[in-house]
């Protein structure tokens, strides 16, 4: 079964996503599931990132079917677009902002 993932230390998390407060708690989501969308924020608390999520990607090879950027962080942002458009295979689309409403409706069931 695939499912979703939702990288944020403070959102609310959309019906439909499974909830990764952490670096930690991502990568062994990522690892262990089979991942179809995974919606990242950048900033994660004082030491951690979604970009340590995607330098992790990028090392191992290992990605989601599609990929949301949800970050506020502009920079944050840009930074791991850029990173992630030069890595990503062919099979994963990559989108420079969040889920839109009608796959987050999707997702929810209604």
């Amino acid at each position: 079964m695939k499912i979703h993932v939702f990288l944020d230390d403070q959102r609310r998390c959309p019906a439909g996503f499974t909830l990764a407060r952490n670096v930690e708690e991502c990568r062994l989501l990522l690892q262990e599931c089979e991942v179809d969308i995974l919606s990242l924020d950048y900033d994660l608390g004082w030491d951690k990132s979604g970009w340590d999520i995607v330098a992790w990607m990028i090392g191992t090879g290992t990605f989601p079917a599609r990929i949301y950027l949800h970050t506020s962080s502009l920079e944050g942002r840009n930074r791991m677009y850029q990173a992630l458009y030069a890595s990503v295979p062919s099979a994963t689309s990559l989108h420079p902002g969040p889920p839109p409403a009608g796959l987050l409706a999707e997702l929810a069931g209604g």
